[in-house]
C-alpha cells in the first residue's frame, strides 16, 4: 500500500500594516491576544496550502484504497450546514459499506470542511481570526490526522437514545484521541434518523477503509 506524504510546500511571508514579518503561531507569546485582533482576519491567504495538501490527501486515498469517487455540485450536500464559496467537493465511498465515507469540500476562504461517516462535519481552519493565530500548518496537521484515523478504522459516531438524545463521536490517533458531542436537535432530524440504526450496527465504531487490490 502506498504511504501518504505531504507535499512540499514553499514558505510565504506575511507582513503588517507596518511592513513587519507577521509570525503567525506566535505573535501572542502564550498570553492574550488583543481586544481589537478579534473577527479581524488579516491574510486569510494563508491557509491556501491546505488545498494542496487535502488534494494530496485525495491523491492517496484513491491511490491506496478499494473506493469510488464521486464529484459535484450535488455532492456539497453531504454537509449538515450549508458551506459558501464552494470551489470543489469530493465524496470518496469505501466500498465496505462498514467503513464511513468522505467528503472534501474547497472553499474560497480558503479552506477545507470535511464530511466523516454520517454526522460529524470538521472545518479547517475553524478560525482563522488574527487573535487564534493559527498557521496552514497546524490546521493541516489536524486534517491529516482525521482523514487517516478515519481511513485507519480510528473513527466512532453513536447518537443517543432519550428525548433529548446527543450526537457523539471520538478519534483514536497514534499520539492520543479527541472526542466530542453535540445536541441532535441541532442537526437535520432526517439525517440523524437515518443515522442512528446504521451507528447502532457498528457498536465499536467505524471499520478500516479496505486496501486497493494489485490487479484493481
Amino acid at each position: 500500500m502506498t504511504c501518504y506524504e505531504r507535499p512540499s510546500i514553499d514558505a510565504t511571508l506575511f507582513r503588517d500594516a507596518a511592513g513587519e514579518v507577521i509570525d503567525y503561531g506566535d505573535r501572542w507569546g502564550g498570553g492574550m491576544p488583543p481586544e481589537d485582533t478579534y473577527s479581524v482576519d488579516t491574510h486569510p491567504e494563508r491557509f491556501a496550502p491546505i488545498h494542496a495538501v487535502a488534494d494530496a490527501l485525495i491523491a492517496h486515498l484513491l491511490a491506496a484504497y478499494d473506493v469510488d469517487l464521486d464529484e459535484g455540485d450535488e455532492v456539497v450536500a453531504d454537509l449538515l450546514h450549508p458551506a459558501r464559496d464552494v470551489q470543489r467537493a469530493v465524496r470518496i465511498r469505501p466500498r465496505d459499506p462498514a467503513s464511513a465515507p468522505l467528503t472534501v469540500v474547497f472553499t474560497d476562504y480558503p479552506g477545507i470542511f470535511v464530511h466523516a461517516g454520517l454526522l460529524h462535519d470538521f472545518h479547517y481552519p475553524v478560525c482563522g481570526c488574527d487573535a487564534c493565530d493559527s498557521t496552514w500548518e497546524a490546521e493541516a496537521d489536524e486534517l491529516e490526522r482525521l482523514v487517516l484515523a478515519v481511513v485507519g478504522g480510528r473513527y466512532r459516531e453513536r447518537v443517543g437514545r432519550g428525548f433529548r438524545p446527543w450526537v457523539e463521536h471520538s478519534l483514536t490517533f497514534p499520539d492520543g484521541s479527541a472526542s466530542g458531542q453535540s445536541p441532535a436537535q441541532e442537526l437535520p432530524a432526517d439525517r440523524v434518523r437515518a443515522a442512528a440504526p446504521v451507528l447502532r450496527r457498528l457498536p465499536d465504531g467505524w471499520a478500516p477503509w479496505p486496501p486497493k487490490q494489485p490487479d484493481s
